[in-house]
C-alpha cells in the first residue's frame, strides 16, 4: 500500500484546502483552518465552518500534544519498510478537543505499552523533502481518558403519508455459485444470479425495466465492484427504461432503496438489483503472479486522512470503534466472539455456505491477531459470487409465481457529520442514523422482529447493529450476545441465520437480504425460524443502511 514511486506511505492528493496542512508538516508545525467567527477548528480542513457556515477562516498553529481516545494495533504488512506490529491512534487534540487525529505512533509500540488516556506528543517523519507526515510519539503519562459520551440522536418525525415502500415489492431473489476462487467472470456470476431471481419471480427478462447495482463498474479494487449495469442489461437483452449505480448512499443496501423509489414513482415496473464480487478469484491471481497489483496513487476523500498514517484496510478503520466499546462498557473479546460461533452453528445449517467446520470458543481466541481486537476469526470470508433480487410494483403482486416479500420500511439516515473517526463518540457509528430513520417509517418496534440478519464485516458490526436498532441499550451489546442463546436459532433474536459475512461468505451484506427473503418466504431449510418479520443492515463506521421486510399477508 505504499506509494511505489517514491517508498514509504501513501501520499495524500493535496487540495487547496489542505495544502496549508501538509505544508505546516513540513515545517514541523501543526496548522489547521479556524474559523474566526465561532473558533471551531476544521479537521480534515475545509472552506466552511461546518458549525456557524462562516467561511471566515483563519490558519491556527496548534500545540501539537493529544490524548489517545482509541487505537489499534496493527499485525497486517502493508508497505515493506513498515514492520509490524505497529500502533495506530486516534489523538483528541489538547488545543482543540473536538478534533481527533488518527496517526501512527511512532515506533510502532512493539509492546503494546499504550493505552486509551495516555498523552501524546505529535511530531513529524519527513520521508523526502516535498512531504512529512505527522506521528504520534508516547510520552509514558497517563492523563486519563476525559471523554464524556457526546451520543447525537437524529431527530426524524414520525412519517404520516403514504411511503413509497408500500407500492413495491421483492418479487424474486436469485444466487450464483458462492465460493473461493471460482475463477469466472463478474458478469458470468451475475448473469446466473440474475436469471435466477427473475425466474424465481414467475416473470422473464423481457418483463424487466430498470436495473440498479452497487457500488458502480470501476469502484474500488479489482474484483470488487461487479459488472457495469450496461454490461449485464446487454447480456440478457433488457430494456430500460431506467438505470442506476453508484457507491454512495445508504451502504449496500442502496440499490435496493433506489429500486423502491423508481418503481414506486412509476419510472419502471420490475428492476433487477444486484450486488457481484470476485475478490477472491483476484486475490488468488494477484498470489500467483498471473495478476498485476494495481498501481497505488495519491488518497484522496476521506483515504487521504487515513492511509498517509498508514491506517489503509476497513480493519485499522473500524478496529478502534471495537476498542473504545470495549474500553468504555468492557466488552470482552468472548462476547464479541458470540456472533462468530453463533454465524458458524447456523453456517453448517446452510447449504453452500463456505465455512461450516464446528468452531470453538478456543478456536476463535487462539486465531491470530489482525489489528487488535480484531483477529482473524472476527472477520468475514472473501469469496466470489453474485446475488440479485427483482423489485417490483406492488400493484402486480398477483402476477408474479409467489407471494412476495413486503417491504416495509427503509432506513437511510445517517445524523451525525460522516466521518471515519470524528465521530463524537465512536461506541456507536452510522448504525444509529439509519436505525432511527427506519423505525420512523413504521409502527413496527423492535419487540415485533423475529429474526434479525445484521451486517457482520467484522463480529462487533453486529453488536453495534443490535445496540443501534434498539433490541439492547446502548453499551449492552455484549451482554446480549453473550454465550449466543439470545441470538441462536431458537433464542429472542435469532442472528445471521444463513451464517452471516463471518461464516456464509463476504457478499457485501445482500447474502443477508437473501436470507431474510428465505426465511420470510419459509424456505431456509434445515434453519427455519417462525418469522413474519425481519431486519437487514449493512455498512459499519459511517456507512449504514437497513430495511425492515415482512411476509406477504
Amino acid at each position: 500500500m505504499a506509494d511505489a514511486g517514491s517508498g514509504g506511505p501513501v501520499r495524500p492528493a493535496v487540495t487547496a484546502d489542505s495544502a496549508d496542512f501538509w505544508q505546516g508538516c513540513r515545517d514541523g508545525v501543526l496548522r489547521l483552518p479556524a474559523c474566526t467567527a465561532c473558533g471551531h477548528v476544521l479537521y480534515p480542513p475545509g472552506p466552511i465552518c461546518p458549525r456557524c457556515r462562516s467561511r471566515e477562516l483563519a490558519p491556527v498553529e496548534l500545540e501539537p500534544a493529544g490524548t489517545v481516545y482509541s487505537l489499534t494495533v496493527s499485525y497486517q504488512q502493508v508497505r515493506p519498510d513498515l514492520p509490524v506490529p505497529y500502533t495506530i491512534s486516534i489523538v483528541e487534540l489538547d488545543g482543540a478537543p473536538d478534533v481527533r487525529m488518527t496517526l501512527r505512533v511512532r515506533g510502532g509500540d512493539p509492546h503494546h505499552q499504550l493505552a486509551i488516556g495516555d498523552v501524546v506528543r505529535i511530531t513529524f517523519e519527513q520521508v523526502d523533502e516535498t512531504f512529512a507526515v505527522p506521528v504520534a510519539e508516547p510520552l509514558g503519562v497517563r492523563r486519563g481518558d476525559r471523554h464524556r459520551s457526546r451520543l447525537g440522536r437524529l431527530a426524524v418525525p414520525k412519517l404520516s403519508s403514504e411511503k413509497p415502500e408500500s407500492r413495491a415489492v421483492i418479487a424474486g431473489v436469485g444466487q450464483s455459485a458462492v465460493g473461493r476462487a471460482l475463477w469466472r467472470s463478474e458478469l458470468d456470476l451475475t448473469v446466473d444470479a440474475a436469471v435466477a431471481a427473475i425466474t424465481d419471480a414467475g416473470l422473464t427478462p423481457a418483463d424487466i425495466d430498470g436495473i440498479a447495482a452497487y457500488p458502480g463498474a470501476g469502484v474500488g479494487p479489482p474484483g470488487y465492484a461487479g459488472p457495469h449495469t450496461d454490461e449485464v442489461a446487454a447480456a440478457l437483452g433488457l430494456e430500460l427504461a431506467w438505470h442506476r449505480a453508484g457507491a454512495e448512499g445508504a451502504g449496500q443496501l442502496q440499490p435496493l432503496v433506489d429500486a423502491v423509489l423508481a418503481v414506486a414513482g412509476g419510472l419502471c415496473t420490475h428492476a433487477l438489483v444486484y450486488r457481484t464480487s470476485i475478490e477472491s478469484t483476484v486475490t488468488a491471481a494477484l498470489r500467483a503472479g498471473t495478476m498485476a497489483p494495481p498501481p497505488v496513487g495519491a488518497a484522496t476523500g476521506f483515504a487521504a486522512w487515513l492511509a498517509p498514517f498508514d491506517a489503509v484496510t476497513p480493519a485499522h478503520w473500524l478496529a478502534p470503534y471495537a476498542a473504545r466499546h470495549q474500553h468504555q462498557f468492557g466488552t470482552t473479546r468472548a462476547q464479541l466472539g458470540a456472533s462468530a460461533l453463533t454465524a458458524r452453528e447456523h453456517a453448517a445449517r446452510t447449504p453452500g455456505a463456505v465455512m461450516t467446520e464446528p468452531l470453538t470458543l478456543d478456536d476463535y481466541l487462539s486465531s491470530r491477531p489482525i489489528s487488535t481486537p480484531i483477529h482473524l476469526l472476527d472477520c468475514d470470508v472473501p469469496v466470489d459470487g453474485s446475488t440479485a433480487v427483482v423489485i417490483s410494483r406492488a400493484d402486480r403482486a398477483g402476477d408474479l409465481a409467489r407471494p412476495p416479500v413486503r417491504i416495509e420500511a427503509v432506513g437511510t439516515g445517517v445524523g451525525l457529520p460522516p466521518s471515519w473517526h470524528q465521530w463524537p463518540d465512536l461506541t456507536t457509528m452510522a448504525a444509529s442514523g439509519a436505525a432511527t430513520t427506519m423505525w420512523a417509517r413504521t409502527d413496527l418496534t423492535p419487540a415485533d422482529v423475529d429474526v434479525a440478519q445484521l451486517y457482520d464485516g467484522f463480529s462487533f458490526l453486529a453488536l453495534f447493529w443490535l445496540e443501534a436498532l434498539g433490541f439492547c441499550e446502548h453499551g449492552e451489546g455484549g451482554p446480549f450476545v453473550e454465550g449466543g442463546g439470545r441470538i441462536a436459532l431458537g433464542g429472542d433474536l435469532p442472528l445471521n441465520t444463513g451464517g452471516g459475512q463471518l461464516s456464509g461468505g463476504r457478499l457485501h451484506g445482500w447474502g443477508l437480504l437473501r436470507e431474510a427473503c428465505l426465511q420470510l418466504r419459509g424456505e431456509a431449510e434445515g434453519r427455519q425460524v417462525d418469522a413474519e418479520v425481519a431486519v437487514v443492515s449493512t455498512g459499519g463506521g459511517p456507512v449504514a443502511g437497513c430495511v425492515l421486510l415482512t411476509r406477504s399477508r
